[in-house]
C-alpha cells in the first residue's frame, strides 16, 4: 500500500519539484513576454507610418461587395 512514509515522502517532493519546474518556467515565459511588449511599445512611437498595400485594399473592396451583396438579399432586392 500507499501508507509507508518513505513513499509519501518520495511523492510529495516530486509534487513540489514538478510545480517548482512549472512555476519557473511560467516566470521566465512571463519576464520574456513582458520584454518583448516593452520592445514592441517602443517601436510604436518610433515607427513610420504605414500605408496599406493594394492587397488589403482590394481584399477590403471585396468585402466590402460581399456585404452590399448580402444585404440586397436580406432585404429582397433582385440583383
Amino acid at each position: 500500500m500507499m501508507t509507508d512514509p518513505i513513499s509519501i515522502a518520495l511523492i510529495g517532493t516530486s509534487v513540489l519539484a514538478s510545480l517548482g519546474l512549472v512555476a519557473f518556467a511560467a516566470l521566465k515565459a512571463l519576464g520574456q513576454w513582458i520584454s518583448f511588449k516593452q520592445q514592441e511599445l517602443s517601436r510604436v512611437g518610433h515607427a513610420e507610418p504605414e500605408y496599406p498595400h493594394a492587397g488589403g485594399l482590394i481584399e477590403m473592396a471585396d468585402l466590402k461587395e460581399r456585404i452590399r451583396k448580402l444585404e440586397a438579399i436580406a432585404a429582397g432586392i433582385d440583383l
